[in-house]
């Protein structure tokens, strides 16, 4: 019996492809700062990039279509008064960001449909509680207004950005800094990577580590771990002899990994990007000039290299486009948007068709920007998975709501006046317009009418 040599996946083709000059974001002064986040943030309407900024914290947001060359004096988003290190936008509203600071903030903003035509310095809401820099920033996959953040005050808390208040902080778990936090994909646990060399996973709400891996790599540069739709855990990180490594964990039993595999002897951390949908992951290095892509299935050796896309320039940070952003109509299964010293270019990864036809075994239901539960829901206990959407016909973003802080510091939705209301409200001006009209005309009658009369009267009595 021949054995198969190459492994059959509708993903073996995958390629990776960089937009023209003329689509890319130019002359934009990226953030220097040293940390190792991903310093950009997309969505189907914006794109967000931390900057150099004198004198405070700043990031950019363009609208998509901006392309081109970015004027220095365009407006940006700057009320932190220290250095910004993570920005993230709101999974269940594509105007609502938010960013972390070295001024131990966090912030949420609210971007006019349209971008910014003025410097944005008012943030709807500030979450003060860290002691030290901020350097993660993740919002709730499935609950509404649900932020976490993590400091270098080695302390995760989940906040309640509605009333503007730190319902769990998650302290003395962690000894030292905390490099990475993913939720899992209903949002029930959570699974951090520290500088103690160990991955935990956490249940946020009984304050309790569910389980641990001491070393789960030995190397001492950083490492990172996310959750899979599967409940299973991949991190990256370094092999004592400092080359990079991946493996995959079972969140039930962490004493072993079910694969390890090594990379290369490059020192740039990896940041994983997973696509659920496809259960595939892109690992772009800092300082690498490549993006490299793996699919994880059942079957041994479970991480399954595909390609590597490559480039000269090495990249500074790393944009990813939720699945609802993409053209469904050209294959498209993933958006970059890669940091260059001075611009932004977005890279596109596809599977060639020939068929025009929507691709459904592409194209899985996936998560869409509707919250399963409510903040108060999640706090109370509840778990909702994410609500998903059909890109069949392509996404078709609905009208956001607008945030507004009350005087509880809610931030809550403004419906837009219901039109039937303002034809009413408009009927009832005119009518009462047109009642004084014909009161008026009445009486400049009836003066006539006595005018008239009184000058038969003289005409008489001249007679």
């Amino acid at each position: 019996m021949m054995r198969r040599v190459v492994r059959q996946s509708k993903f073996r083709h995958v390629f990776g492809q960089a937009v023209r000059n003329d689509q890319c974001y130019d002359d934009i002064r990226v953030s220097r700062v040293t940390w190792d986040s991903s310093f950009c943030a997309v969505n189907p309407k914006f794109v967000a990039i931390i900057i150099e900024a004198s004198g405070g914290g700043a990031f950019l947001v363009l609208p998509l279509q901006k392309t081109g060359r970015i004027d220095k004096s365009y407006p940006t988003v700057c009320g932190h008064t220290g250095p910004v290190l993570d920005i993230e936008w709101c999974p269940h509203n594509d105007l609502v960001i938010a960013s972390s600071s070295e001024d131990c903030t966090v912030m949420v903003w609210q971007i006019p449909e349209n971008g910014l035509e003025s410097p944005l310095s008012e943030p709807v809401v500030v979450l003060e509680g860290h002691s030290k820099r901020v350097g993660i920033v993740s919002w709730h996959p499935t609950a509404r207004n649900v932020l976490l953040s993590a400091g270098c005050d080695n302390q995760i808390i989940i906040w309640n950005v509605g009333t503007g208040e730190a319902m769990i902080n998650l302290e003395d778990m962690h000894p030292d800094v905390i490099f990475s936090v993913s939720w899992s994909r209903n949002g029930s646990l959570l699974c951090t990577a520290c500088k103690d060399k160990k991955v935990r996973v956490i249940d946020p709400r009984k304050k309790k580590i569910v389980a641990e891996k001491d070393k789960a790599h030995e190397g001492a540069r950083p490492m990172r771990a996310i959750f899979l739709a599967d409940g299973n855990i991949f991190t990256t990180g370094f092999s004592r002899m400092s080359e990079r490594q991946l493996a995959l964990w079972k969140t039930d039993n962490m004493d072993e990994p079910i694969c390890v595999q090594e990379m290369d002897t490059s020192n740039g951390v990896l940041l994983p990007f997973y696509d659920p949908d496809t259960n595939i992951v892109y690992l772009c290095g800092k300082g690498d000039s490549s993006i490299r892509y793996f699919e994880i299935t059942d079957e041994a050796p479970f991480v399954h290299y595909l390609n590597t896309f490559s480039t000269k320039e090495p990249q500074r940070g790393m944009g990813y486009m939720p699945k609802r952003g993409l053209d469904v109509n050209k294959c498209e299964i993933a958006r970059f948007y890669k940091l260059h010293e001075r611009k932004c270019e977005p890279i596109i990864m596809t599977v060639p068709r020939k068929s025009d036809l929507f691709q459904d075994d592409l194209y899985p239901d996936t998560a869409g920007p509707d919250p399963a539960l409510e903040a108060e829901d999640w706090f109370a206990g509840k778990n909702g998975g994410p609500i998903l959407i059909s890109l069949k016909d392509g996404y078709v973003s609905t009208k956001n709501r607008d945030l507004k802080v009350v005087k509880t510091n809610v931030l809550e939705s403004k419906p837009a006046p219901k039109a039937e209301n303002i034809s009413t409200k408009m009927e009832d001006k005119l009518e009462e317009v047109l009642r004084e009209f014909k009161s008026l005309r009445d009486r400049v009658i009836l003066q006539d009418r006595r005018i008239a009369r009184l000058e038969e009267q003289v005409a008489k009595v001249a007679m």
